[in-house]
């Protein structure tokens, strides 16, 4: 399912893997940091502008307002595409792995 976010940023790569599970900002900046052994740190900045944008395109959804914080849930469509990516990315570590080992 190739689409204009496709190839994905790692930035939106990370924000939809996370959106399995509903987030909010904050939580989205902390799940990322802990699964990529903090080598991914989301400023605020960056992750409330992917957020619209993914949001806009209907990869991801608001689900509730609390107070000051949104929650987001990614779409059938985010799922979809997250799934694509996941294939691509695989394709390029297995050719990659195949010509570097020389097989």
């Amino acid at each position: 399912m190739k689409n204009a976010f496709s190839p994905l940023s790692e930035t939106a790569y990370y924000i939809l893997l996370s959106l399995m599970q509903e987030r909010h900002g904050y939580g989205i900046m902390q799940f990322v940091s802990t699964i990529t052994n903090g080598r991914i740190n989301l400023g605020a900045g960056t992750i409330y502008g992917t957020l619209g944008k993914l949001e806009k395109a209907e990869l991801i959804e608001i689900t509730k307002k609390e107070e000051k914080r949104k929650y987001y849930l990614i779409t059938n469509t985010g799922k979809e595409l997250l799934e694509y990516e996941i294939q691509r990315i695989c394709e390029l570590y297995h050719n990659g792995k195949e010509i570097i080992d020389g097989k």
